[in-house]
């Protein structure tokens, strides 16, 4: 009982789309300043679980066996029913956000080329002959919705600060997106979708994981020069720490459970953390 109700959690996207909330939260930690309303929290989660349950309904079949995906197909309704009401919650949102649409909109575009490509319709299916920066769109839509987005509602003045969380948010998510990716190169191959990970060899795709480790150490340190103590910093470096640690294992071990609730969780985990320092 107790594996199915966490199945369900991890599965049905409602853990991911507590993740991004965490996310947003963080920021009023790191940027007190910026005054985030309420309704963008209940955006985020629903729009969360609109297009993870939309993307897990168009996913027919995996060269791994995942469990998730055995799930998904049994449970087919279900991703309808959680997209459909995902929608209407983030649409009742965004009529308290609508004089911002053009942000939200540009990020609803970017969510929709992640998974246009599954879309069996010959307008879409051309896209996964040109989908080289799918992992690009998903670690920008990220990055954006969790930081750029909630900083430009809340009407605050843009600062550096902002600009170099933004960039280390970008690469850590890119980081851990590498190896999403890296995991589903022979689904991606099977289904005629280019991305660079099926481009590049092991030592490519080892040097481009080390690269995005890199930036998000660098663009984090820099914060310490716009007002960040050090040790939020060294709360903010934990995740990429530990995505770096278990790069090599992740890339043998491809278990649902190590994926979509270690790897998607260490998105969230310094900022969960500081609501457990900080509170």
């Amino acid at each position: 009982m107790l594996k199915r109700v966490f199945n369900f959690f991890i599965f049905s996207s409602l853990y991911i789309a507590l993740c991004a909330v965490v996310m947003v939260y963080q920021l009023r930690y790191l940027f007190p300043q910026a005054k985030v309303p309420a309704v963008f929290y209940c955006f985020v989660f629903f729009s969360t679980m609109c297009s993870y349950n939309f993307h897990w309904w168009l996913t027919k079949h995996s060269a791994t066996g995942s469990e998730r995906l055995q799930w998904a197909v049994k449970n087919k309704w279900l991703h309808l029913l959680l997209y459909f009401a995902g929608g209407i919650g983030a649409f009742i949102a965004f009529f308290q956000l609508q004089q911002h649409w053009f942000w939200i909109a540009l990020g609803a575009l970017v969510t929709f080329l992640y998974s246009a490509p599954k879309i069996p319709q010959k307008l879409f299916i051309g896209l996964r002959r040109v989908a080289v920066g799918k992992t690009i769109f998903l670690a920008f839509v990220w990055m954006y919705v969790t930081t750029v987005l909630p900083l430009l509602i809340s009407g605050s003045t843009w600062q550096n600060g902002f600009t170099w969380l933004a960039c280390g948010r970008f690469f850590l998510i890119y980081a851990i997106c590498i190896l999403f990716d890296y995991r589903d190169r022979e689904d991606d191959k099977a289904d005629g979708i280019r991305s660079m990970i099926t481009w590049f060899n092991e030592k490519g795709i080892d040097r481009l994981f080390a690269l995005s480790i890199a930036l998000f150490a660098v663009f984090t340190a820099i914060l310490y020069n716009n007002g960040i103590r050090l040790p939020v910093i060294l709360l903010m470096l934990l995740p990429g720490i530990i995505t770096a640690g278990i790069y090599r294992y992740a890339k043998t071990h491809f278990s649902d459970y190590l994926y979509y609730f270690v790897l998607d969780g260490l998105m969230m985990l310094s900022g969960l953390l500081m609501i457990i320092v900080y509170n």
